[in-house]
């Protein structure tokens, strides 16, 4: 079977120092002492992205509103996300630590309509329109399934994410792409949205920056900060490959379980083959999904043991609300994950079969390539061998041992 070789890429590492420091300084610049006062109730808004600095960020906030003397809570904000139920969306931020946080999680699926824009209602989770106060916090970057000037971030979070079930298929069935920024409106029109945590991260999944926004200004500064996001957002540098190998998929990486910023996006919404991947093989479901392989049927090979940790039920829900209905098709699946490779590389010479493994969609820092990409990957100066070839290793069980560099080279 074909050997691979580690490569580095130069990605950005633009990264805040002190990311708790980062969030004090924001909130105190946007006044929060003067939008909050004692023993107001405020809901934080939280998301069920993996973001590697979210429960950070999450208890700086908490911490400055209870040295104000307000009394914050948290809110799952992710619309039908963990399974489309109150107990699987508290599940989902107990797993991110928010429990440790010392504030109530209040999670529930029922929806209040606090208004509509052109005959769309728009739905808002009860907890949190019952609040005096309400601070959204999620990461700012490309949305999976369209482009506009607000995609997936504080906008995203306080209509799809705090609409819940009821308002994220609302939302998606008119058109996502204009039906948050219309819906926003609405919120932060009528709701009391004291200010928004942004945090956009850099090609190392780290906190690049996080801007705190005031209410009143989110609508028109977010759409700077998604610019540069997808600005710092890494790729896979090559145009068409036969093969790319993903170890893992989950609802912690991308909505979408694969980001298709990524693996082209042609595979969610059709178009050209830009990039040109002609097989995608997906080895495993990461745990913090619970089961929910929203994206799965991005993929077009997956072994038995991803098979075998989908909750189809969390996975219709999911994909149903969202309208995405070919995200929870069935790739091939099988036995062992040398059988996904070998028939990803079917009919393919190892000598030339263009071949890259990467471990999810947000860890592109390091990628291992087949020696056939390894003269084009020497032009590229963001490029840089790390490594020897490998041979592919497996478990008893046909299982990938995900590879390491075990030898750095200058």
């Amino acid at each position: 079977m074909i050997q691979l070789v580690p490569v580095r890429q130069a990605v950005s590492d633009q990264q805040v120092e002190n990311v708790s420091a980062a969030v004090w300084n924001g909130l105190n610049a946007v006044g929060l002492s003067e939008r909050i006062r004692p023993g107001m109730r405020v809901a934080v808004a939280v998301g069920s992205r993996g973001i590697s600095c979210y429960a950070e960020v999450v208890q700086a906030v908490v911490e400055s509103l209870q040295a104000i003397g307000a009394e914050p809570f948290l809110v799952p904000a992710m619309g039908s996300h963990g399974g489309g139920t109150a107990e699987g969306q508290h599940a989902v931020l107990v797993d991110y630590g928010m429990a440790e946080l010392g504030v109530p999680i209040l999670s529930s699926l029922e929806v209040v309509k606090i208004g509509e824009t052109d005959g769309m209602p728009v739905y808002w989770d009860r907890h949190a329109a019952e609040a005096d106060a309400v601070i959204p916090v999620n990461r700012v970057k490309a949305h999976t399934a369209f482009r506009a000037d607000r995609e997936s971030g504080l906008c995203k979070i306080m209509t799809i994410g705090l609409g819940k079930r009821k308002g994220a298929a609302t939302l998606h069935a008119n058109d996502a792409a204009t039906a948050i920024p219309r819906a926003a409106e609405v919120v932060l029109a009528k709701m009391p949205v004291a200010a928004g945590v942004a945090i956009v991260e850099n090609g190392r999944h780290a906190a690049a920056e996080i801007a705190v926004l005031a209410g009143d200004r989110i609508f028109e500064e977010e759409p700077s900060l998604l610019r540069l996001a997808k600005s710092l957002q890494p790729s896979i540098p090559f145009e068409n490959l036969d093969l790319l190998v993903v170890q893992e998929m989950g609802k912690n990486i991308s909505g979408t379980g694969m980001d298709t910023n990524i693996i082209g996006m042609w595979r969610r919404n059709g178009g050209p083959r830009e990039p040109d991947f002609r097989v995608v093989a997906v080895l495993d479901l990461t745990s913090e999904s619970h089961g929910n392989a929203s994206g799965v049927g991005l993929a077009d090979l997956i072994p038995e043991r991803l098979r075998s940790k989908i909750d189809w039920d969390a996975t219709y829900t999911n994909c149903l609300t969202a309208g995405n209905f070919s995200a929870a098709k069935q790739p091939v699946a099988l036995p062992t994950d040398r059988e996904v490779i070998a028939t990803g590389l079917m009919g393919k010479d190892s000598a030339d079969a263009r071949v890259v493994w990467i471990r999810n969609t947000l860890e592109l820092d390091t990628l291992w390539l087949s020696p056939a990409l390894l003269e084009e990957a020497e032009k590229r100066p963001s490029l840089n061998q790390i490594g020897p070839a490998q041979d592919l290793r497996f478990d008893g069980e046909g299982a990938l041992r995900a590879p390491t560099a075990e030898k750095i080279v200058s």
